[in-house]
This record gives structure tokens, C-alpha cells and sequence, in this order.
């Protein structure tokens, strides 16, 4: 395989870093690959907050889930979906533009996240690692004071970035599911059946009792406080483009 699938394939999590600093030359080219990626119509339907107050980090280490080595990162970035930027712009052009609907939601989610994907491909090839804090969706009332956030400006991601230590170096990646199990189908869409689901988990967990991974699974993470507050934040955001699409 060539460098940048090998890079894909080595990619991992970190979350334990070094004090080391990230060179601004480097956050530089983290930034300038983010802002390469692909986007919906060239539209950029995203802003990226720059997290260097101590003080915002230390609150959000705590508001996303408390996560202590959020705060300890050298470098935070928070991907925003920005639906406020065009809307501005197509005013101050003369149009009469419609209030953002979750359609133009949905597009900036996805044009943050590919920016934010790019971001992490990129410092893993200078050798910084990273990971992404999915807990900023949680606690949306907090986060829009804390980030200042627009009625149309949602958080997409966060990702933390350091230099890995030497123990994050060593610990090994978790299993993926291989494409060729299940995860890949042709043209159309179908449920996998209960032998093909205990395949595919049987295969990522290796030898891990299938039905004792759900069951621990489903309560940690599915059934947990946190999913529901998910939910819960992401509703306070989606009513406000539900209430003022078209207007």
C-alpha cells in the first residue's frame, strides 16, 4: 500500500500527549489541510473555533463528559456547522433568503466533519495524533454561551491534537469491521441477518462473547446518560432551523 493508505490504516486515537508544543508552523498546516477538504458547492459551510484560552478549555474538559486531557491538549479545534455565513452574505447582496432549514444543517455537518477528517489525516502525518471529543454535542445551552454560538451555528466536532506518548505509540488499535463483512453492500440497502451480525462482531471482537459485548456495550454507550443528552442537545438545535426554515 502506498504512504497515505498505510497512514489511514496506522491512524489511532490518542488521547495521552506529550507536553510538547505544537509548532505554529504545523498548526498551520493542520488548518491549511482542513480548509483543502471537499465541501458541498464550495461553499466552506463551516467555521473552525481555535481553542487557546486555558479557561475555555478547562470548562469543556468538563462539560464534554469530564475528559481531563482535554484541557492538558496543546491544541483543541471545534468544527462548527455554519449555516449564519452564506445567510449573511446572500442579505448583503440584495437577496431575500429563506431562514436555514435542517436540510442546510445536515450539508454543513457534513462539510465540518470531511474538514475536521482532513485535519486529523494531516497531523497524523506530522506526527501529531488526535481525537475526536464527540461529547460537544451534549450540553447545548452551555456550549452556545461558552462558545458564543448563532442560533444557526451548531457544533459538528471536536478534535484534541498533542504529540502522542510513548505508551499512546504502543497501544494498539482497536479493530475495525472489514468492509468485506457486511459494511459494503451493492446497490441497495438491506438489514444483515443474525448470523451475518454475530460474523461480523465475532470477527472485529475476536474471541469476546458477542450477546456479553451487547449487552455491556448497549449500557455504557447506547443507553447511557450521555446518549440521551445527545439527543436531547441536538433537538434544542434542530428546533431552531425547524422554527424559522423558509421565513
Amino acid at each position: 500500500m502506498n504512504e497515505v493508505i498505510r497512514q489511514l490504516h496506522e491512524r489511532k486515537s490518542v488521547r495521552a500527549f506529550t507536553e510538547r508544543p505544537i509548532p505554529p508552523e504545523v498548526r498551520a498546516e493542520i488548518l491549511s489541510a482542513a480548509a483543502q477538504a471537499p465541501t458541498a458547492g464550495n461553499q466552506m459551510l463551516y467555521t473552525i473555533l481555535d481553542i487557546t484560552d486555558q479557561q475555555i478549555k478547562e470548562r469543556l474538559a468538563v462539560t464534554c463528559d469530564n475528559q481531563p486531557f482535554i484541557a492538558r491538549a496543546p491544541m483543541v479545534l471545534i468544527f462548527l456547522a455554519d449555516c449564519r455565513r452564506w445567510l449573511d452574505a446572500y442579505r448583503m447582496a440584495g437577496c431575500s433568503p429563506r431562514g436555514p432549514g435542517e436540510g442546510d444543517l445536515l450539508l454543513a455537518f457534513s462539510d465540518a466533519n470531511i474538514a475536521a477528517q482532513n485535519a486529523v489525516t494531516a497531523a497524523w502525518s506530522l506526527g501529531v495524533g488526535s481525537c475526536y471529543i464527540g461529547d460537544i454535542l451534549e450540553r447545548a445551552e452551555e456550549h452556545r454561551a461558552l462558545l458564543h454560538l448563532d442560533e444557526y451555528v451548531m457544533p459538528a466536532a471536536m478534535l484534541v491534537f498533542g504529540y502522542p506518548t510513548e505508551n499512546a505509540c504502543r497501544r494498539e488499535k482497536p479493530r475495525r469491521f472489514q468492509w468485506e463483512d457486511g459494511i459494503v453492500q451493492e446497490n441497495a440497502y438491506r438489514p444483515l441477518t443474525e448470523e451475518e451480525q454475530r460474523a461480523l462482531f465475532i470477527h472485529q471482537r475476536e474471541k469476546e462473547d458477542v450477546d456479553d459485548f451487547l449487552q455491556k456495550f448497549h449500557a455504557r454507550k447506547y443507553a447511557s446518560d450521555f446518549s440521551l443528552e445527545m439527543s436531547r442537545s441536538a433537538g434544542v438545535y434542530l428546533d431552531t432551523f425547524r422554527k424559522n426554515a423558509g421565513e
